[in-house]
């Protein structure tokens, strides 16, 4: 199918004063299905549409297969890409817009046409619309006809510019398992843009998380959910968000203590995990909510009143007295009162520790974050 490398790739506009993509390098292995997010503005959809052809780099290169596309018109780039707004043509029928790519870009006849868009059709489930036209479909019906029109035309990499932004949370849900049937079944290379975090990391061989036009890390999604690179990672994967507590660092010559700006959070830190905090004076401390648990009898926590309590079904989150937002996720069963002291604990292992001027983690484990590397390709799942 399809390999993919973005070698420095940078998007500049309004003559220079706006940079939209800063420098992304990126390898993606043949069959692999990467999903790239980030929040507005990051310059997630600007990468796609570079790697379509329908934007063209600053400086940088782009390399399909090897081959370098940087400048080649995205016609002849054999790539598909699907929207977020279908951009189904209305007044034409199911069978007509999904034949339109292949009668565009291919040599194909009519009649070789209308086999691959009824074969297709099929597969999607949408066999018995090829008559209708768009104003007639449902939303999900659409998206089916998109990919669909998108599939037919083989191409060497499919693109997704967040296609499931505009359906309602289950058939999101939906269309998420079939995409990623799909690309399975068809071991075609994807990349796949979203601001759905939790699509990134339910979907992706890897994630690829941008933030201000520049790549903050890349990796399959559980190493960069255990591991993050820096502070802007570690925040934004994860609901709820990771809790993050400045700290000074008191070297106490048996191991480091860690207490909070307001005197609310003290923690003692072994010696293992000072070490990479030797000539560290100030830290940022982050924990997930989902790490924090009621300390046993017997176990040395922190004292901290519960502010208020969110049930959420399987679980209750509890917002906390220490800093300017934490929350633990606890089970269901635990429901303090408001305003009672509780006493929180947490594992030293699941801790992270950033830099406060730069966010950098101090403490990742770089050899152990297989794929963490922006330009490291994984060996895709493939189906049996």
């Amino acid at each position: 199918m399809g390999t993919v490398t973005l070698d420095n790739l940078r998007k500049e506009f309004d003559n220079g004063n706006l940079v939209a993509v800063d420098d992304v390098s990126l390898d993606v292995a043949d069959g692999e299905f990467i999903t790239v997010v980030g929040p507005s503005g990051c310059g997630k959809s600007t990468t796609l549409r570079m790697l379509a052809g329908l934007e063209t780099p600053t400086s940088g290169s782009i390399r399909i297969n090897g081959e370098d596309v940087t400048n080649v018109h995205a016609r002849k780039r054999n790539v598909a890409m699907v929207f977020q707004n279908y951009a189904l043509y209305p007044h034409k029928t199911v069978e007509q817009n999904m034949a339109f790519g292949l009668r565009m870009s291919t040599d194909l006849t009519k009649d070789e046409r209308t086999e691959r868009v009824r074969e297709t059709a099929e597969m999607m489930g949408i066999g018995d619309l090829l008559d209708d036209r768009p104003n007639e479909l449902s939303g999900g019906q659409k998206q089916r006809v998109a990919l669909g029109r998108a599939i037919v035309r083989e191409p060497d990499v499919f693109l997704f510019d967040e296609p499931l932004s505009n359906l309602d949370a289950k058939l999101r849900t939906t269309m998420r398992t079939e995409i990623q049937r799909l690309q399975k079944e068809l071991g075609i290379t994807a990349i796949y843009v979203t601001h759905d975090q939790e699509e990134a990391m339910t979907m992706g061989d890897r994630i690829v998380i941008l933030d201000d036009g520049e790549l903050q890390q890349a990796g399959r999604p559980t190493d960069v959910y255990d591991d993050p690179a820096n502070e802007f990672v570690g925040g934004f994967v994860g609901s709820p968000s990771m809790n993050v507590l400045d700290a000074a660092v008191e070297d106490t010559g048996t191991g480091v203590t860690l207490t909070g700006a307001d005197g609310r959070f003290t923690y003692e830190l072994t010696s293992d995990t000072a070490n990479a905090l030797a000539g560290v004076d100030e830290v940022r401390v982050g924990v997930r909510p989902e790490d924090v648990r009621i300390a046993r009898d017997g176990e040395t926590g922190v004292e901290t009143a519960v502010e208020v309590l969110e049930p959420i079904g399987s679980d209750n989150y509890l917002y906390l007295d220490i800093g300017p937002e934490f929350i633990a996720r606890v089970p269901s069963d635990v429901a303090p009162d408001l305003g009672e002291t509780v006493r929180i604990a947490f594992d030293e292992s699941d801790l992270h520790l950033f830099d406060p001027l730069s966010g950098a983690s101090l403490t990742r484990d770089d050899a152990g974050a297989d794929g963490g590397d922006a330009t490291d390709a994984v060996e895709p799942t493939t189906a049996d």
